[in-house]
């Protein structure tokens, strides 16, 4: 590929910053060999290289009362990096919005990425800049692609969608209709002219059913899911009292059956006691004090190193990293069951530790 890109450097290690402590013994990772294997047994691979791509708006569509979707494509008109169902990509955009948006086009089609953009104007400006400000022409930096809500293999598929959460439903609706799989639909909106994408899902017919609130009343959830089915994948993306609705809905299911992306984190979930611990690095061995003011991300970047982020609030996963050693302080919205049982990984954008000492594979 011919992608013009602009990497974000790999900050250069410096003389250890007050507070940073360096041995010029061996690093953690050469004494602790089997934790660094374990770690990359986790299957978490976390660069500490960005890479940027310059897109230009080809296109921006109005799909519903308060949603446009954004065609992107390459300034230089070369492919754009490959994506599977499920994946988000970061967009750069007037010096100051960072934002993370679900790509809803055809994965096939490498030319160019379609996202979707609900305005939120009680938000933080981001979706009100790219309504209001946003030109044809108008050139974004964007992230490539990264996917924590990918498609896990299953027999067939429950798919619940509110508002926005319908963008990363499409691409997995295409993928599963051309497989042939299994698969149907509750797509529910406060009314039907703020819903969007409507057209290309009512081509799918009785395999989708369209229920906004106003005409219907609040999604019959129970009728739609039922009971726990042994081969059944449910996936559901959505404002937070339906995902609360979907979770309990689905309590008695499965552990892994139940899939949720999050657009915003749970109530309560970035809340709790903002104590001190020691944050070492594996590879280099660098420590430092992280301070109850202070999230571990930044103290990362304190030590050199840069980590992949961008919600910042513990939803997206983008700054997942595995755990070496010590009890992470979970309080994220994006970690579930067993996974965010085993404290083998941790979003450092937010979460903390419960052991004075917390050991990262970074």
């Amino acid at each position: 590929m011919n992608i013009k890109l602009m990497e974000r450097p790999r900050a250069a290690l410096p003389a250890p910053a007050e507070g940073v402590h360096q041995s010029g013994q061996a690093t953690f990772a050469q004494e602790h060999p089997q934790a660094s294997q374990a770690a990359g047994r986790q299957g978490i691979v976390n660069t500490m290289d960005t890479q940027e791509i310059l897109v230009i708006a080809e296109a921006i569509v109005q799909q519903a009362e308060g949603v446009i979707a954004l065609d992107l494509v390459a300034q230089d008109g070369s492919p754009l990096p490959a994506w599977t169902p499920g994946a988000h990509i970061d967009l750069i955009f007037d010096e100051q919005f960072e934002r993370h948006y679900s790509l809803c086009g055809d994965p096939s089609e490498r030319r160019r990425w379609r996202v979707g953009v609900l305005r939120e104007p009680a938000g933080r400006g981001g979706s009100e800049w790219l309504h209001e400000r946003l030109q044809v022409g108008d050139v974004l930096r964007a992230r490539a692609p990264r996917n924590h809500f990918a498609l896990e293999p299953a027999e067939s598929y429950v798919l619940v969608a509110g508002g926005i959460g319908i963008t990363p439903l499409l691409p997995m609706i295409r993928e599963l209709n051309r497989r042939g799989t299994d698969w149907r639909l509750l797509y529910g909106g406060r009314k039907r002219a703020s819903m969007g994408f409507l057209p290309e899902l009512e081509a799918y017919g009785e395999r989708v059913s369209i229920s906004p609130e106003d005409e219907f009343g609040v999604l019959d959830l129970k009728t739609w899911i039922g009971d726990p089915q042994p081969g059944v994948g449910v996936y559901c993306c959505g404002p937070e009292r339906l995902l609360d609705a979907v979770e309990l809905q689905c309590a008695g299911w499965p552990d892994g059956a139940l899939h949720i992306e999050r657009f915003r984190p749970r109530s309560g979930a970035l809340e709790g006691v903002a104590g001190s611990f020691e944050l070492v690095l594996l590879s280099t061995g660098k420590s430092c004090i992280v301070g109850p003011n202070e999230t571990i991300i930044d103290a990362i970047d304190r030590l050199g190193l840069h980590v992949p982020r961008s919600c910042g609030e513990g939803t997206c996963g983008t700054c997942i990293t595995a755990v070496v050693e010590g009890i992470p302080d979970h309080r994220d919205s994006f970690l579930m069951g067993k996974k965010r049982a085993a404290n083998k990984t941790i979003c450092v954008c937010c979460s903390r530790a419960l052991t004075p000492r917390l050991v990262l594979d970074l």
